[in-house]
């Protein structure tokens, strides 16, 4: 009978400091999510050098009720997952240094997982995924369409060419005043509003790449324009408008690349997945296309440690330890897309 496999995973890429430990990929045994959007809400966006010092603060702590929540002790797990990036640089670090020592007091090998691959493997944690799959990931730092043949195979064949969609939403948030993170808040804002703001659909050409810039220009340009006008900016209609456009062109685009690469199994994957119309408007065109759609609970969509120990099984068992690492596997979201 084969051993299960227990992972405790550590993820700190940017303000949440979280730790879950996983069974065989797909079970969370327990977690712990340490936030601090609270802290950082008043600067309207996360302060790098502040996140890094509550990581330091958080991690010690976050740990030990892991294992109280767990039951199990450190020496007890069979490798320990860390988030390598990408993300903010001093987060990251304290996630690793933290791996690192675990990993040497114990005994335990560590498994490298790109943050990426945590958030599409966090499908595996309600049903397991079936390839070929294609997957559209959104977050506030990547949008991306990647196809895998198989697990831990990348083919990245979209992506943007300027700001994230989770970044646009937090911009436009900012231009509205009303809060941080963005995302969320226009999501909620846009239930109560109407499309009536002519706002332009960004990048609606042939390929498979997005930008959001030119977008987020225009919210900018109306607001200033209205304000000269001394008009009233009806907030709820913009954020309507923005989102309307937003997840039109996601759909539209994903859509046709399922049907253009002959793909009948689509995952979507990010923080920006917690996004209610755009979860609506992709099950509503599945259903009509008889497409498979998985998508993480709310919990599992953000940041969290659990995806990145649900990653790191099939990475573990593919021989991507501290000892035989295999770069090729990586997601390399450091090349920059092409426009056709």
């Amino acid at each position: 009978m084969k051993k299960d496999l227990f992972i405790l995973a550590i993820e700190t890429s940017c303000d949440e400091t979280s730790v879950a430990i996983v069974k065989n990929g797909y079970q969370e045994i327990a977690s712990v999510i340490m936030s601090q959007s609270e802290i950082h809400n008043k600067y309207g966006g996360v302060v790098p050098e502040i996140a890094s010092r509550n990581h330091e603060m958080n991690i010690t702590i976050a740990l030990e009720e892991l294992v109280l929540k767990s039951g199990l002790l450190i020496k007890d797990v069979d490798a320990i997952a860390v988030t390598h990036g990408p993300g903010l640089i001093g987060s990251l670090l304290v996630g690793l240094m933290a791996a690192k020592t675990l990993s040497f007091l114990n005994d335990i090998p560590i498994v490298p997982v790109h943050h990426i691959a945590g958030h599409i493997y966090a499908s595996n944690l309600e049903k397991p995924m079936q390839f070929p799959l294609l997957t559209l990931v959104v977050s506030g730092g990547h949008t991306e369409l990647i196809i895998m043949q198989e697990d831990y195979s990348f083919q990245k064949i979209g992506a943007t060419l300027d700001d994230a969609v989770g970044e646009a939403y937090d911009k436009v948030a900012r231009l509205l005043e009303v809060g941080y993170p963005g995302g969320p808040i226009i999501d909620q804002m846009a239930k109560k509003g109407e499309d009536t703001y002519d706002l332009p659909l960004p990048l609606d050409d042939k390929s498979y790449n997005f930008s959001f810039s030119g977008l987020k220009s225009a919210v900018s340009n109306l607001i200033n324009n209205e304000k000269q006008r001394k008009k009233e900016i009806r907030k709820n209609d913009l954020a309507t408008s923005f989102q309307n456009r937003v997840v039109t062109i996601l759909v539209k685009k994903t859509m046709r690349a399922l049907e253009e690469h002959q793909i009948e199994y689509l995952v979507l994957a990010g923080g920006v997945a917690a996004n209610k119309q755009l979860r609506k408007e992709l099950k509503k065109q599945c259903q009509e296309n008889n497409i498979e759609l998985s998508i993480p609970n709310f919990e599992h969509c953000t940041d969290n440690a659990t995806m990145i120990g649900a990653a790191a099984f099939f990475a573990y068992n593919l021989g991507h330890s501290q000892n035989n690492f295999k770069a090729k596997s990586v997601i390399d979201l450091n090349d920059k897309p092409t426009k056709k």
